[in-house]
């Protein structure tokens, strides 16, 4: 049958990426979360289409679980719109992040397949962002696949999904988690 067989390829693609996850990279992020916790930060969550989806779930998690104060900017979408609408589309994110305050005491985390390229103009939001929280002094932690884009090349921990099967590295990085 046709399912079965796509069910056994999925869950072994998903068992080779587990394999291939850099074990340093998710204990350097847990690290950063906990430092944030400690210092009683505060954790902003990124996420562009269904990474924005994720990035709510995760919220839910980091607030339960954690005990981290998280917050994603996709989970208010008047606010969101509203600032789209003055702001535009590419520093909705960066407009958020200052009202909020973002200092060196916070973290962004950034659900990304491609991690973002402004040249490209590809989740330009999120660079801009990255850019803030750089000069702002807040950690940054990505989630990203494929090359990782400007997310890996700034990011203080990065973990980085490896692509096993392109036509599944959406459901891969964030179907899984």
């Amino acid at each position: 049958m046709l399912h079965r067989e796509y069910i056994e390829n999925y869950l072994s693609e998903v068992a080779e990426i587990t394999r291939r996850i850099d074990r340093e990279a998710v204990s350097c992020a847990v690290d950063i979360l906990k430092g944030v916790r400690e210092k009683k930060g505060r954790l902003f969550i990124l996420g562009v289409g269904g990474s924005a989806a994720n990035a709510s779930h995760a919220v839910n998690d980091f607030r339960k679980i954690a005990h981290i104060q998280s917050y994603s900017p996709t989970d208010n979408v008047a606010e969101l719109t509203a600032r789209v609408n003055d702001d535009g589309w590419d520093s909705v994110f960066v407009k958020w992040l200052e009202h909020n305050h973002l200092n060196p005491n916070d973290a962004v985390m950034v659900f990304s397949v491609g991690g973002g390229n402004a040249e490209k103009n590809i989740s330009a939001n999120i660079v801009h962002a990255l850019i803030h929280a750089k000069d702002r002094g807040a950690k940054i932690i990505g989630i990203v696949s494929r090359d990782g884009g400007y997310t890996a090349k700034v990011a203080d921990a990065c973990v980085l999904v490896p692509v096993v099967n392109p036509e599944n590295v959406t459901a891969h990085c964030f179907g899984t988690r």
